[in-house]
């Protein structure tokens, strides 16, 4: 067999892009190369997701799709590794015996074992990563797993109890990505509100996040998956006076009619949830608020969506995504059944997503005419795309402008507002 050249595909969330960056790391430290390209590599590793079934079909039809290739010889090693590995492992090995090898979540040093055929590997790695991300922009994952029992939701079964990184070990690997060129660093866990109570005893995000903002070279700091109940007031204090520190909060609230937040074990209500939109409003005038939603979860009726689309009108945030449910199966709703038809489903987060979308365009035409910082994210052709404060990568809305000699990608600039789409500003550089 020829030198083994390693291809990842990485799909899912951040969450997954992290792990995959981190088993690149091992890689490299153990002589394993590793490839962009599948065309390249001689072994493919399929990072899966498994959360939904949209997730766990384009996963199911990746691995498919290489078990074609190995079948040709064009690859010759196959192993599928994460969620869905993690959630279905044994019937995956029925299914694709074509699949060399299987592992869960956490699994970068059994992955290296695997192909090094060795007892001796170099494990402790210092937390060094190969970013998969532009260098100018990092995730850190300051927690893995979940204690939430989230009815609709798999990943505690998947990833476990909620486990946090100490604010030692982090601040560390932020200085690290900070050293690589890093200038913004985007917080991630399954659950960032629960930060800390594992190992402190109590709420330690406002003290994560003063540590992080001391790190001069990063200029923001964005929170994200920030779940709603506990919401700890000290951080939203910290987001507001820390310069750094981006007026941004991503929140999935999932709902809000307190029916539907009550059998989808959310832990609060549509009150709570009010409240501490408002206390973000009063503190931070200026914030940025992200959330997602859930149409068609099985007790979910007319009135209550109606109650959705009203408090969406009412609180107007400024960055809003809509799933339909999926019934899956170890859930707490499984026994619900899965009652409301697909269309119906659709209908819903259509009209809810119309309504975004003015208020979104409302928004952004309230741009018009403002100079903004952002930071250039790609030049594609004779036009930079770039985000605001406002924006997270790949989520959220992109500014366009064009490539007048002035501008590096990876850099800030200022820009000025020239026009306005309900996701997307056009500006010129400000000279």
């Amino acid at each position: 067999m020829r030198k083994q050249k390693v291809a990842i595909l990485t799909l899912g969330c951040s969450k997954n892009m992290v792990d995959s960056e981190v088993l690149i790391g091992k890689l490299n430290a153990n002589n394993i190369d590793v490839t962009t390209t599948l065309n390249e590599a001689n072994v493919c590793i399929i990072n899966t997701c498994g959360f939904i079934k949209p997730a766990v079909e384009e996963s199911l039809e990746v691995m498919l799709e290489a078990v074609e290739l190995k079948k040709t010889g064009k690859i010759e090693k196959l192993l599928a590794v994460g969620c869905l590995a993690q959630r279905f492992k044994d019937s995956l090995a029925d299914e694709f015996p074509e699949v060399d090898f299987f592992a869960g979540v956490d699994s970068a040093d059994s992955i290296v074992k695997f192909l090094r055929y060795e007892k001796e590997l170099k494990t402790e790695l210092l937390g060094e990563r190969v970013l998969l991300t532009p260098r100018h922009y990092a995730y850190l994952k300051i927690a893995e797993g979940c204690n939430r029992e989230c009815s609709f939701c798999s990943i505690p079964s998947i990833r476990g109890s909620h486990k946090s990184k100490s604010i030692e070990e982090l601040t560390a690997e932020a200085e690290r990505l900070a050293r690589m060129g890093v200038r913004e660093l985007i917080l991630i866990a399954q659950d960032t509100t629960y930060y800390g109570i594992d190992i402190y005893g109590k709420s330690s995000l406002a003290k994560l996040l003063r540590r992080l903002s001391d790190i001069s070279e990063i200029r923001w700091i964005r929170l994200m998956y920030a779940y709603p109940a506990g919401f700890p007031e000290e951080a939203i204090d910290v987001i507001a006076e820390r310069e750094n520190i981006c007026k941004y909060v991503d929140i999935p609230l999932q709902h809000i009619s307190d029916k539907v937040l009550k059998s989808m074990r959310r832990g609060t209500r549509r009150r709570t949830i009010e409240q501490l939109i408002e206390k973000f409003r009063t503190k931070i005038p200026t914030a940025t608020i992200r959330s997602t939603f859930i149409v068609g979860y099985p007790n979910e009726t007319e009135n209550d969506f109606q109650q959705l689309l009203d408090f969406i009108a009412t609180y107007k945030l400024e960055r809003v995504g809509v799933f339909t449910y999926s019934q899956e199966d170890g859930t707490f709703a499984f026994p619900l059944g899965d009652p409301i038809p697909t269309s119906e489903k659709i209908r819903r987060r259509n009209e809810l997503m119309a309504l975004q979308q003015k208020i979104s365009l409302e928004k952004n035409s309230q741009l018009i005419d403002k100079e903004l910082t952002v930071l250039v994210d790609e030049k594609n052709g004779k036009k930079y795309y770039a985000r605001t404060e406002m924006d997270a990568p790949e989520v959220d809305n992109l500014v366009v402008f064009p490539d007048k000699g002035k501008v590096t990608v990876g850099e800030f600039c200022k820009v000025k507002i020239k026009r306005a789409r309900a996701y997307d500003l056009f500006a010129e550089t400000v000279v």
